[in-house]
């Protein structure tokens, strides 16, 4: 049975989607159907789908959508049937579907366009929710509109700010416009900042932050109280706390988002970042998507998620996906015959059968903690360690018995063990509590549309990367300065999941408490035998696959070596 991006095929469909690929491909006969999602690009599969059903595939509908006709729709209904109107003349209605065997579009348009004969193409799930996206149409109030805005106004208290709505008063409008844009570009973070003479936002996309847009340095006050009111705190909070953090939801198409909101104050003003929590574009299953791991760092994590007791850490910098791979890993062991218990700060992916705890604040965490080992717990998930007191209670659950899973803020993976040592826990007890050091990076993926081909690295980057003579004819791709309007002029669409994964066996615990080997020797060694990930080889190995460029890589990754 296949499943691919989000939809299920029976075994009967499954067989002559194959067919139709192998017919394309014959080396996809050689991979599973459980690979084809990470083997076979969206466009090649919908291809096939498409021709299975003797229908045009168009993988571009977007566009071409006409507004008008999409406002006499249901977006929810649309959203979750996987299809869209594209256009209507006097006799035909056409229909892009991204599942030909849904009857969701046959009785939606039988219904409320019964007149009209209904013409399908197949486009891509993406493409449906672009079209529907185009709804939204705010393009924000005007600036005269925002330069008429009186400051002293406080808005009215707003529980579940729908960003798809148009509004009346210019600063809401402005947010929902800002909002919106930033759920529809799939931004991981909004900031606003304040400087000397300018106050502006931008969204971080892919792990970079794009271009600056101003706003009226005038409306910085009003800005700052309308979003503090979303969260039901009193403006005069931000005179008196250097730090703000909170949380709030917004409504875009009827999914609700959630908001993770911090607040400092800084010498012109203030720089609030917004992260975005989208758990309807969440793709969180091992081995897909993101998460697409070579075999060789699948067969490394089902050997870490076979371990019965101890501590998984999965470090990295932040937006690196460490949560999401926990994530991701939960779900592979959430099984009848376990019970597991989550304390997350707050809660990104809900998965059914598992216990989840918000923490609310700081003051919370021990008292939680104690609670979930009264509850019979057999995996606990802490969101992080970040002081004593949190590594103490993980190394005390370990011993007790649990599989506990955590991340934590470092570089590489054997610098966990120092980490846990600088927040005062004694060497032998991590060593022996200690099963398996992961470190995780997100790298940029290039566009397939406008990557460019080089025949070799130059010396130059070898020596800089430490990259041996092979590479000098080593066919690679780099991402154009300008990209195309595929990948909005970036050269990259998309990131994909790298691991380094260091396991605590118990011959190395033994080494480890004895101080006969430092972290960074054990490192080493496992490099040294290439029988497990490590960020290094699995970023080159990208880079020879054509997926990534040097630049993306070394972003990311410390490529130094020890020649």
């Amino acid at each position: 049975m296949i499943e691919f991006d989000g939809i299920q095929f029976n075994d009967l469909i499954s067989q002559r989607i194959r067919q139709a690929l192998e017919e394309h491909d014959a080396s996809l006969s050689e991979i599973d159907d459980a690979q084809l999602d990470a083997k076979v690009t969206k466009s090649v599969f919908m291809a096939a789908v498409a021709k299975v059903n003797s229908l045009p595939f168009f993988p571009k509908v977007a566009d071409f959508t006409e507004v008008a006709l999409l406002e006499k729709c249901d977006p929810s209904v649309l959203t979750r049937g996987g299809f869209s109107p594209i256009c209507v003349d006097e006799y035909r209605i056409i229909v892009a579907v991204a599942n030909p065997w849904s009857p969701a579009a046959d009785e939606y348009i039988s219904m409320h366009f019964p007149d009209l004969e209904m013409v399908k193409i197949v486009t891509l799930t993406s493409e449906v929710s672009r079209a529907v996206e185009t709804l939204s149409g705010n393009v924000g109030p005007s600036q005269d509109e925002l330069e008429s805005i009186e400051v002293e106004d406080t808005g009215e208290e707003i529980k579940d700010f729908d960003v798809t709505k148009d509004y009346d008063e210019p600063m809401a409008q402005l947010i929902a416009t800002i909002m919106a844009r930033a759920v529809k570009q799939r931004a991981s973070d909004i900031h606003f900042k304040v400087e000397k003479e300018s106050f502006y936002y931008s969204f971080r996309l892919d792990g970079d932050l794009g271009r600056k847009t101003e706003i009226p340095m005038k409306l910085k006050d009003r800005l700052d109280a309308f979003l503090l009111n979303l969260m039901k705190l009193p403006a005069e909070i931000r005179h008196t706390t250097p730090g703000i953090s909170g949380r709030f939801t917004i409504s875009y198409f009827r999914r609700p988002i959630d908001i993770r909101y911090e607040r400092h104050r800084t010498y012109r003003g203030y720089h609030i970042t917004m992260r975005l929590l989208d758990k309807g574009h969440l793709n969180v299953a091992m081995g897909k998507g993101s998460l697409a791991f070579d075999d060789q760092t699948m067969l490394a994590i089902d050997k870490v998620m076979k371990i019965p007791a101890g501590i998984i850490v999965m470090s990295g910098p932040t937006g690196s996906g460490k949560s999401t791979t926990l994530n991701a890993i939960l779900r592979e062991m959430n099984t009848p015959d376990v019970n597991i218990l989550t304390l997350e700060n707050p809660v990104e992916d809900e998965i059914p059968g598992v216990t989840h705890c918000d923490l609310k604040n700081p003051g919370e965490f021990k008292p939680m903690i104690a609670s979930f080992m009264r509850s019979d717990p057999d995996i606990i998930l802490m969101g992080e360690v970040r002081d004593i007191e949190s590594a103490e209670l993980a190394i005390e659950a370990a011993v007790t018995g649990h599989k506990v899973l955590t991340t934590i803020h470092t570089p590489r993976a054997s610098q966990i063990i120092e980490r846990f040592e600088q927040l005062g826990i004694e060497r032998w007890k991590i060593a022996q509590t200690l099963k398996a050091a992961c470190a995780q990076r997100l790298i940029k993926t290039l566009c397939p549309y406008c990557k460019i081909e080089v025949e070799g690295v130059s010396e130059k980057d070898r020596m800089i990367y430490g990259l041996d003579e092979s590479w000098a004819t080593q066919t690679v791709y780099e991402h154009p300065a300008d990209g195309c309007q595929e990948c909005n002029q970036t050269g990259y669409s998309g990131r994909t999941a790298i691991l380094e994964i260091i396991p605590i066996t118990p011959k190395v615990s033994d080494m480890l408490s004895k101080g006969e080997i430092t972290p960074y020797e054990l490192e080493l060694r496992i490099q040294e035998e290439g029988k497990l990930p490590n960020l290094r080889n699995n970023g080159l190995k990208l880079l020879r696959e054509g997926k990534t460029d040097l630049a993306a890589i070394s972003k990311m990754i410390d490529m130094s070596t020890d020649d």
